[in-house]
């Protein structure tokens, strides 16, 4: 749950005077629930007028979010709103959904032919991304146990380059976060993981499509590395892929890349539905390559919603609206549909990479060849403005685009990045790409000196 400050020390709302009904406040408060009620076309007004000043979401370039859906999506995730995703005895057509969903993901990413698909849905790939840990945690320990060894000091392994929710796990569940340097590579590599393992390392956590550049980590070769670090010393690793986007980018448009259950040192997979999976948020996916490798023991069993409910979740009560969406999607679109969505949005980040490498004052740092994402710093020699100055020059024409710096060792590497979504079109990227021209003429016009406040520079 975010922690949030009041914005402001105003302590009323005015309501316009064309929406206040007879007998009805001019004021109401805005930190306090009010003694009154009021008409709903009121209440809808006021937070109506206020969410106005939100960001455009189809211009923020900042997320990875799915922020546009068809409306007979829409139409049925709003039919499904009130459904309870855990009362599974009350909704079994809901359940039965969210388990074609885990089959379909089973398949699609080559889990074991024959076996039960194991998996589940979550609120999002972070909550995924935690159950698959404890997941590896949990048969560290029984490995350990029955060697008769200590089990207090279990590590995992990643990546400087990991998203937030891997920190969160480690810190959680109290399990010691060795991070592989960057640099000069921006991704882990077999070499950089091998380096940082030993008995007590659950697992290995490679990602398909960095956060911080759309990168694809090399999958293939670091399980390589650990299938001979077994050979070697008897180290058996599990590795775990991070795909919360790349997930649903790989299997549709880079179909010969080996990153998924086809090898065999991969145990579990997450995965985004609310980002490429082409949902609004909130969900994600988890799956396994087989029953062996979710324990037992993290399974609950519930009888009072009547029957009995097993759950593996952080959450308890979540809406199922998002689990319909999402089987909307594989039904309307099918493999084919997913393929071209996709490959739009890659073939749209690379033509913003490419017009950008032209302007002159930026340098790609990646070009959308793996998700649909590209990062670009300031060119060598461009020395009047940064690119904190250009995020905060494009987000006052309405567009989002974070500026930020990258982890340890590359920390002198600060980018900006543009996410490409379903529903940015390349009309769209032309008026993003007049917008950059325009204003960094503008800031060279400008002189002094470039921004150096980067902590300031984007709140996400």
């Amino acid at each position: 749950m975010p922690l949030h400050k009041h914005p402001s020390n105003d302590q009323r709302i005015s309501i316009r005077p064309q929406f206040a009904r007879p007998g009805e406040l001019a004021e109401v408060d805005r930190f306090s629930i009010g003694d009154g009620s009021m008409s709903p076309d009121t209440a809808y007004q006021i937070i109506h007028d206020e969410l106005m000043l939100d960001g455009n979401a189809r211009l923020n370039l900042a997320t990875f979010v799915t922020t546009w859906m068809e409306p007979r999506a829409e139409k049925l995730m709003l039919e499904c709103a009130d459904k309870n995703m855990i009362d599974k005895d009350e909704y079994p057509v809901t359940a039965e959904l969210e388990m074609r969903c885990v089959t379909m993901l089973a398949n699609l990413f080559h889990a074991v032919a024959g076996e039960t698909p194991t998996g589940c849905s979550t609120t999002g790939s972070s909550e995924a991304a935690m159950l698959a840990g404890l997941a590896m945690k949990w048969k560290w320990r029984e490995r350990r146990k029955a060697a008769g060894k200590p089990t207090d000091a279990p590590n995992i392994v990643m990546g400087a380059n990991v998203q937030v929710c891997w920190e969160k796990f480690a810190r959680y569940w109290d399990v010691e976060m060795r991070l592989v340097p960057m640099g000069p590579e921006t991704y882990m590599t077999p070499e950089g993981a091998l380096a940082l393992c030993d008995e007590n390392t659950i697992g290995v956590v490679a990602i398909l499509g960095s956060t911080f550049d759309g990168v694809y980590e090399p999958i293939k070769e670091i399980a390589d590395a650990l299938d001979q670090l077994d050979t070697d010393t008897g180290l058996d690793i599990p590795l775990h892929v991070d795909g919360a986007s790349g997930a649903f980018i790989a299997p549709f448009i880079d179909p010969d890349l080996e990153w998924d259950f086809r090898i065999p040192r991969v145990v579990s997979i997450n995965a985004s539905g609310h980002k490429y999976g082409l949902v609004y948020p909130g969900v994600g996916w988890v799956v396994w390559r087989d029953p062996e490798h979710l324990p037992e023991d993290l399974v609950f069993h519930v009888n009072y919603l009547g029957g009995d409910m097993p759950t593996f979740a952080l959450n308890f009560s979540r809406p199922g609206a998002q689990v319909v969406g999402q089987y909307y999607n594989f039904l309307r679109l099918g493999r084919d549909g997913y393929a071209r969505v996709q490959q739009a949005c890659r073939d749209t980040a690379r033509f913003l990479g490419e017009e950008i490498a032209k302007m002159g004052p930026f340098a790609l740092v990646s070009d959308g060849t793996g998700l649909p994402v590209l990062a670009f710093r300031i060119a060598d020699g461009v020395d009047r403005y940064s690119v904190f100055d250009v995020s905060d020059a494009l987000r006052a024409r309405g567009w989002q685009v974070p500026a930020y710096t990258f982890p340890e060792n590359l920390q002198d590497i600060a980018v900006l990045r543009i996410v490409v979504r379903n529903g940015f079109s390349r009309d769209l990227g032309r008026v993003l790409l007049e917008d950059i021209e325009r204003e960094t003429a503008r800031l060279e016009k400008r002189g002094g000196a470039p921004r150096e406040d980067q902590q300031e520079s984007f709140h996400h």
